[in-house]
């Protein structure tokens, strides 16, 4: 067991957790010994993940039979399983929740995607979700956009765990973090206890370099032959230069105020780490991105590609000084990184919601 890399990921200070979920993992003992062997500590899941498996594994065929007359639309069907599989993995993980002070041991579950404009809204069922899931080691997904900035501030100040998901640029993460220790301090002025609560803030990777490459590889074929020494290089740019604020945020007296009271840091989770474009490593996002008190989730595939050969390296810190470079350099080719974030923030939430009403859709034929 010393010589799996992802145990060396570990003890570099670096969590990982499992983005991927299904029944039968839970069932017969899959997760439980990934926890032992690997040392995975934590899991996330989406509209996508949750798609996936509820529509093509087999162990989901008798929990919805078994519902069908409980329940009265497709969404209630859907909200009934996903619930149980979140509780079941949150109990699994229980044992890192307890032994690593409730800093690790999270199953998150997020919001309908079709809220992530809807302050209130999210606001509403993430608090419901909350209230139901009855566990102290889940954490609700709320997308990171404008409007998701209110409503983290106000969940965390109530006692939410929060992941704030869809992250692409470090001026939202900036944002993002602000929300959070803002719900920190309004909790704490209520006279509210803040040692329990949890937030990380997922950085979403992969997606950044195959749209920024596509840019590149456009500009490379007008005869710009230095845009293809970019490829590949600006979601790491852009994650380290989320780290850096990290580090200046956790530095700063807010913060010490806040450490005092016995508040737990938000976390940058790397997220979107299976490496898209075949050229690169398939662990790229894994070794590109080893930092201290950092998350990285890791879908299935990516993970047992890592546990079979991952090397380590310098990490993340490598990239500081070339992160700057690599931003001027975009901006001289005209590629406009705010677009590029915004464009990636808008199709994410597609992404999630076009699989989400795939399976309310699937929900409602099996109900009828």
């Amino acid at each position: 067991m010393d010589g799996n890399p992802l145990l060396r990921l570990r003890a570099r200070g670096q969590s990982v957790w499992l983005d991927d979920i299904h029944r039968r993992m839970l069932m017969d003992g899959t997760l439980a010994r990934m926890i032992e062997t690997d040392g995975l500590c934590g899991l996330t899941s989406n509209p996508a993940i949750f798609a996936n498996a509820i529509m093509n594994h087999a162990e989901y065929r008798p929990a919805v039979a078994e519902l069908m007359s409980k329940v009265a639309r497709g969404t209630e069907l859907y909200e009934a399983i996903v619930l149980d599989d979140i509780q079941r993995a949150a109990d699994v993980f229980g044992p890192v929740h307890q032994r690593t002070e409730g800093a690790d041991g999270f199953a998150s579950l997020e919001v309908s995607p079709h809220l992530a404009h809807d302050t209130q809204g999210t606001v509403a069922e993430a608090r419901r979700l909350w209230g139901r899931l009855e566990r102290d080691n889940v954490m609700i997904k709320v997308p990171g956009t404008a409007a998701g900035l209110a409503a983290i501030r106000s969940l965390i100040a109530e006692g939410v765990n929060v992941n704030v998901t869809l992250l692409f640029s470090p001026e939202r993460y900036r944002q993002v973090a602000d929300a959070y220790l803002g719900g920190l301090e309004q909790r704490a002025q209520r006279g509210g206890d803040v040692r329990h609560i949890a937030s990380v803030a997922s950085f979403f990777l992969s997606r950044i370099d195959t749209l920024v490459d596509r840019l590149l590889d456009e500009h490379a074929g007008q005869g710009r032959g230095e845009a293809r020494a970019l490829r590949g290089r600006t979601a790491t740019a852009l994650a380290a230069r989320a780290y850096d604020l990290y580090r200046e945020i956790v530095a700063s007296e807010r913060w010490r105020d806040l450490s005092r009271r016995g508040a737990h840091p938000q976390r940058l989770l790397w997220a979107s780490t299976s490496t898209k474009d075949a050229r690169y490593s398939d662990v790229k996002y894994v070794e590109d991105l080893i930092a201290a008190e950092t998350v990285n989730t890791l879908p299935l595939e990516t993970l047992s590609a890592y546990r079979d050969h991952g090397k380590g390296g310098a990490g993340l810190a490598s990239f500081r000084e070339e992160a700057a470079r690599v931003m001027r350099e975009l901006a001289t080719l005209g590629i406009d990184l705010g677009k590029v974030t915004q464009q990636l923030e808008d199709e994410g939430v597609r992404k999630f919601a076009d699989p989400f009403d795939q399976l309310q859709r699937w929900l409602e034929e099996q109900r009828k």
